[in-house]
Order: C-alpha cells, then sequence, then structure tokens
C-alpha cells in the first residue's frame, strides 16, 4: 500500500512539473494563461490560454518519449475534454470569441515539451 502510495505522489509531482513546462512554452509563445487544473462538472482541463482572441483548451501528456505522450490521448479522454470544454464555455461564455481548438502539449523525460496545435476535433473518433 505505501509503494502505491509514494507511486502515486510521483507520479502526481510528474504532471505537474510537465505542466508547468507546457505553460511556460505556451507563455513563450504569447499565450496568456488562464486557467490550470481548471475542474469543471465534466473533468479537469489541464490548462487554458488565450491568444489574439482564441481560446486552447490544452491537455499535457507526459511520458518517457514523446511519440508514447503523442500516443496516450484516447477516445475516451478526448470526449472527456470535449465535455468539459463545454462546460468551461458555458461557464465563461466571452472566451474563445476568435475560436477554440484543442492542444496536446506533449512532455517527455528529458523535459522537451512539443505542441500538436488543433489535435482533435468534435467528431474526431
Amino acid at each position: 500500500m505505501r509503494r502505491r502510495v509514494e507511486q502515486g505522489r510521483r507520479a502526481q509531482a510528474s504532471g505537474i512539473a510537465a505542466e508547468a513546462a507546457a505553460a511556460a512554452a505556451l507563455a513563450a509563445e504569447g499565450w496568456t494563461l488562464l486557467a490550470r487544473r481548471l475542474r469543471t462538472g465534466a473533468g479537469e482541463l489541464d490548462l487554458v490560454a488565450e491568444r489574439d482572441g482564441v481560446l486552447a483548451i490544452v491537455e499535457v501528456k507526459r511520458r518517457p518519449t514523446l511519440t508514447a505522450a503523442a500516443e496516450a490521448l484516447g477516445v475516451r479522454q478526448r470526449a472527456r475534454l470535449l465535455a468539459a470544454a463545454e462546460a468551461l464555455l458555458a461557464a465563461q461564455p466571452d472566451w474563445g470569441r476568435a475560436g477554440v481548438r484543442f492542444d496536446v502539449m506533449l512532455v517527455d523525460a528529458a523535459g522537451r515539451v512539443r505542441r500538436i496545435a488543433d489535435a482533435f476535433r468534435l467528431g474526431d473518433g
């Protein structure tokens, strides 16, 4: 039991570090971070950022390699993200007036960050 708790703590710390790296990369590209670890009734959104009126709902995936991170976002999780985004936009109707997109930020064990802009859309299967 103790080992499982420790693994959970390490995974959480790793996830928080990956989100910080992704947020820093977004800021370097001129994005304004509006929310981090935003909880909605439909689930949590890792990062929400805005630039030039475009709202980016950002899912952060950390794995040992960028390739493994890219493969980590499944169909069910995309559906949850879409539902959480709908809840967010209902609560913040002024956000995303110039458009909304879903980005995935990949972070590997070395801390390298890669962004897949507009990674998926409503109806992707």
